[in-house]
């Protein structure tokens, strides 16, 4: 009985989490690590950018959804694929420009 319930529960805690949905601070900081790794990774793939660079922002992204948005890892990767399917690579990389240096003032990484 106890091993049904578990169950039950693992199985529940899976369907809430593809049903969460990330507001305010949290959503912000999704926003800012999507725009981290998918302009290293647009950048690197173009060749306008060496992978350790690439890998740098990556880092920095994995950093904020660690530091800043609650969840376990599944949830937070679902979220980051929601926003990047939203978003364009020209938004993407536009976004970058303007917001990199306030993105890091407001989700700290150290």
């Amino acid at each position: 009985m106890r091993a049904l319930a578990l169950v039950l529960l693992m199985a529940a805690s899976d369907v809430s989490a593809a049903q969460r949905v990330y507001e305010g601070d949290e959503a912000a900081a999704i926003r800012c690590a999507n725009m981290m790794a998918m302009t290293g990774v647009t950048l690197n793939a173009a060749g306008l950018m060496d992978d350790p660079e690439k890998n740098v922002l990556v880092g920095i992204s994995v950093l904020i959804l660690e530091r800043h948005v609650s969840g376990n890892w599944n949830s937070k990767k679902r979220a980051m694929a929601a926003m990047r399917d939203r978003r364009d690579v020209v938004e993407t990389l536009a976004d970058y420009q303007r917001n990199a240096p306030g993105c890091l003032k407001r989700f700290p990484i150290n």
